[in-house]
């Protein structure tokens, strides 16, 4: 998987694609129109950050190319991939249990801070791309 060439895009069946781990240097969208919410990009090399109407939605570090990313009823889902292994924090309902799958691996149940983060760790590696989902 590439990373996104245009920062943020909205793909055919309605996901999203941000992210680009592959800059040197920090590059930002804002005001990125997707059925009428607002997204704020920044990424390069050391992190990426996702905010949607202003709230948090994704962060990793170091930085990541992420498509097929869907908010879920329940949660999250996305394709991620890196030139380093990542801490991925999303951001979900406050004080809830999920249930986190890595690479088709079950990672069992985390549950949220007060804030409704919930952080992951991800090998990738000379993985390629990885498969994410975080649900209720």
């Amino acid at each position: 998987m590439a990373a996104v060439s245009e920062l943020i895009r909205k793909e055919d069946d309605g996901a999203i694609g941000f992210g680009d781990h592959t800059l040197e240097t920090k590059a930002k969208i804002e005001d990125f129109d997707i059925g009428g919410n607002l997204y704020k990009v920044k990424t390069f090399k050391e992190f990426t950050k996702l905010e949607r109407d202003g709230l948090f939605v994704y962060e990793s570090e170091p930085g990541t190319s992420v498509n097929n990313f869907r908010v879920l009823d329940n949660g999250v889902s996305f394709t991620v991939c890196g030139d380093k292994d990542a801490m991925i924090t999303v951001g979900l309902k406050e004080d809830s249990e999920y249930s986190v799958n890595v690479a088709g691996k079950d990672m069992g149940k985390m549950k949220t801070n007060l804030g409704g983060k919930l952080s992951i760790s991800v090998e990738l590696e000379d993985k390629g791309e990885i498969n994410v989902k975080v649900v209720e």
